[in-house]
């Protein structure tokens, strides 16, 4: 018969192995991928991108909520020895169909030796190649491999069009397994946690659980508000249910469908925000009301904006807020995330109209997310965001350098 000390040690070990088993659910791993911002095309880079043998370094536009990855494999100056072209009847193939709506369609059941043939959007342009093979290669970020292969586009060179000088295709960290963020994820079994941090020059996406090297930086994590995040294959949403500007809500009847047709989307690719013509209208009338009452003075209007200003003895501008799930959750708009400098003299409002029948009544756009930290937590369907840094005097520039990979792989 054992011993009570033999009875546990067995019970020790018998809790020891299902805390292991629990807390290795998800790796602590962290990838850091370092962004640029181009000034001419307002286009957000991936920077620490490599891909095939040799690594060759190449620079991606990102698109925060698409779900492809392409690139032009032809601007190698060297063939890569390790891409493989995947087969029509592979899973990664049919995978991948399953979340792009252009495809080669199939008459027969295709050869299995048949290449897979995927034509990934240009989402900037909205152009689709008339070719793209599905592949398979050696990828590194900061280089670190990703642990296995990932799979992506070929796509022609034309394809590049629109995109900003130097970007060589697109990648796309919506929910979708074809996904950049989604691959890694699946490779090196990392908590599916998508963090953004952009300002105008540079900034940061960090995939895989916090990691955060200063008091400050953890304090800013530990602020964020959260709201339910809901998505779809073309990218990520919050429901705004009203908005005000400064203090007053705006008489809007904003669309409140069940999935994700009437939300508001965050797009990286989109420069300034959109609203569908009607809730621009109201949006305009009533912050042209508020501007009034602190005595800005109006001026020409240079597009694509139609509400511009005297900057001139101005320090504050109205206050935007986006009242989310109820009054205590809201999106606040400082002036630098609604006000866009052309000059010394002048400043216009950041929201454009977005047309009668847009895709979404309410798009943020990319100058509206700068210096705000967001996170999009894909295992709890949650969206976390933080007040704008500069008012902590603090910027999402800072992070490039204080954040850190939290592990090799």
């Amino acid at each position: 018969m054992a011993s009570f000390p033999g009875y546990l040690l067995l019970f020790l070990f018998f809790v020891f192995n299902i805390y292991h088993s629990y807390a290795s659910s998800y790796l602590p791993f962290s990838f850091v991928l370092p962004l640029t911002k181009d000034p001419s095309t307002h286009q957000y880079l991936l920077t620490s991108l490599s891909y095939g043998t040799p690594l060759v370094p190449t620079q991606l536009v990102l698109d925060l909520g698409a779900s492809s990855l392409w690139i032009d494999c032809s601007s190698r100056t060297l063939p890569s020895s390790s891409l493989r072209t995947l087969p029509s009847r592979s899973i990664q193939c049919l995978m991948a169909k399953s979340h792009h709506r252009h495809h080669e369609a199939q008459t027969q059941f295709p050869d299995q030796n048949q290449p897979c043939q995927i034509f990934p959007e240009n989402t900037i342009t909205g152009m689709v190649p008339r070719e793209g093979n599905l592949v398979q290669d050696t990828v590194a970020l900061r280089s670190i491999e990703t642990g296995q292969p990932l799979v992506f586009t070929c796509s022609p060179t034309q394809q590049l069009n629109g995109l900003a000088i130097g970007a060589k295709g697109m990648a796309g960290l919506g929910g979708a397994r074809s996904s950049l963020s989604s691959q890694i994820f699946d490779s090196v079994h990392a908590q599916r946690k998508i963090t953004v941090c952009i300002s105008s020059s540079s900034g940061v996406v960090l995939l895989g659980r916090d990691s955060y090297e200063s008091q400050s930086e953890g304090e800013f994590f530990r602020s964020l508000t959260f709201s339910p995040l809901f998505t779809n294959q073309k990218g990520y949403f919050i429901s705004v249910n009203s908005i005000k500007i400064d203090g007053r809500r705006l008489s809007l009847s904003l669309p409140k469908d069940q999935g994700t047709k009437g939300r508001t989307q965050l797009s990286s690719i989109v420069p300034y925000t959109t609203m569908e013509s009607s809730i621009y209208d109201t949006f305009k009338k009533a912050y042209m009301k508020a501007a009034s009452a602190m005595n800005m003075t109006r001026v020409t209007s240079l597009a694509p904006f139609e509400l511009c200003f005297s900057s001139k003895g101005i320090d504050n501008v109205p206050v935007i807020d986006l009242v989310l799930q109820s009054e205590l959750v809201k999106w606040r708009i400082y002036g630098r995330n609604s006000m866009v400098r052309l000059s010394s003299d002048v400043m216009c409002l950041g929201f454009v109209d977005g047309g009668l029948n847009p895709e979404y009544p309410v798009v943020i756009g990319g100058y509206q997310l700068e210096d705000v930290i967001v996170q999009f937590d894909l295992d709890t369907s949650m969206v976390g965001f933080s007040s704008s840094l500069l008012l902590k005097h603090s910027s999402c520039s800072h992070f490039k350098s204080g954040f850190m990979p939290a592990e090799s792989v």
